[in-house]
């Protein structure tokens, strides 16, 4: 079982903290949930309309026929190519010691694969009688809840995941690559600018003879960042998420301006300053009246560029558009405002959640209109595809 998991994650040991227990003789339902659970805690992303459409297959072929739970469960819970070796060790050791438990006559003590969660706070693990080593008829598998949530989709949070995924944000550090500042401050090399009155003054010490000479030279300073949230009712799942995450990025950083754009585009920076996350949702919530509503990107882009970007704020800043790319109005409009934005920007991104479905292209008039002006295309569904965006942005 120890090589379940790749290095980095948690051992497969036995866990001391209670999980939940699925019967190795429960139904195809039950076992499939199991087994998705098993991939999750391996590090896979299963997203849950996979699990209930592989539940559905083996509830159709049954689970006499191990090519036919194999090949099931490899066609709807993978999607990268990368993942299919462990998928087939976790495959192997989860239906194998099936297959070795279950015979014709149901064993008294039917043995059991528990799947637990670490807790933050280690001082709260119980070492009973109930977890000792000679307990073989049970196989526990142990995995961090925050390395759950780093790539867990943000469309199957429960609300106490996001709280925790809030904490988890907050600590991303978006910083853009900096650029030169029109004030000039004291350097060491001497191909700056000579610094008079502080070469003067160091002088005096000298008894009037310019010993040290002072230079100056222009700074560096941050670039801004500008983050446009969609928040229409197609990205509902996702908007609830992203938001904590532009929250983070506000709260984190001094030159960071927030939009959400729906049928209107409505600046709510004031309103993410506050430190306490409950309060600044609760505001942004209260400023944003077109919220789960309809789109139309390219009105809103064209109120953003007039009033603000052109004018300033989009000027050699980081403009990094959230949205799933669906869009109620013209896409013409849409390509026309971000070919406006994408000449005053230092670099545009587009974040859409979508982007890590299988298959995924963008049909999306308004995602296809937008794209080619786009210089990095990523995804948005998951706290480590935000560790992936903090990454573009800092290039």
């Amino acid at each position: 079982m120890a090589e379940l998991l790749p290095t980095g994650r948690a051992d497969l040991m036995r866990s001391t903290i209670p999980g939940a227990t699925i019967k190795l003789t429960s139904g195809p339902a039950e076992i499939a949930v199991a087994f998705t659970r098993v991939l999750r805690g391996a590090g896979l992303r299963v997203p849950t309309s996979c699990t209930h459409t592989y539940a559905e297959a083996l509830c159709s072929l049954g689970l006499d026929d191990r090519n036919s739970a194999y090949w099931s469960g490899r066609a709807t819970l993978i999607r990268r190519p990368e993942d299919i070796a462990l998928y087939d060790r976790a495959f192997a050791v989860f239906f194998e010691h099936r297959r070795s438990n279950v015979s014709d006559e149901p064993p008294e003590e039917p043995s059991t694969i528990t799947i637990a969660t670490d807790s933050d706070d280690e001082d709260g693990v119980d070492d009973g009688p109930d977890t000792a080593e000679g307990s073989d008829d049970t196989i526990e598998l142990r995995f961090s809840t925050t390395e759950i949530l780093r790539n867990k989709d943000f469309a199957d949070y429960s609300p106490d995941e996001l709280i925790l995924a809030q904490k988890m944000m907050s600590n991303l550090r978006l910083v853009g690559s900096p650029r030169r500042s029109l004030r000039l401050g004291p350097t060491q090399h001497a191909t700056g600018r000579p610094d008079i009155r502080r070469t003067v003054r160091s002088s005096i010490k000298a008894g009037g003879e310019p010993i040290e000479r002072h230079f100056r030279a222009p700074t560096e300073r941050l670039r801004r960042l500008v983050l446009v949230l969609d928040v229409s009712g197609s990205m509902e799942p996702y908007a609830r998420a992203l938001l904590r995450f532009v929250h983070a990025a506000v709260a984190g950083r001094q030159k960071v301006e927030a939009f959400a754009l729906g049928t209107r585009l409505t600046r709510i920076t004031r309103e993410l300053n506050s430190r306490d996350p409950d309060v600044a949702l609760r505001d942004a919530g209260q400023r944003v009246h077109d919220w789960s509503g309809g789109t139309k990107l390219g009105v809103g882009l064209r109120q953003f560029n007039d009033e603000w970007g052109v004018r300033g704020l989009a000027r050699n800043s980081i403009v990094v558009v959230l949205s799933d790319g669906w869009d109620r109005g013209d896409p013409d409009e849409l390509a026309t405002q971000m070919q406006r934005l994408q000449r005053v920007t230092h670099r545009l991104v587009w974040v859409n959640p979508l982007k890590v479905t299988p298959g995924y292209a963008p049909l999306a008039r308004g995602m296809a209109a937008a794209l080619p002006y786009v210089d990095d295309f990523v995804e948005g569904h998951s706290i480590h595809a935000m560790q992936e965006l903090a990454h573009v942005i800092s290039r």
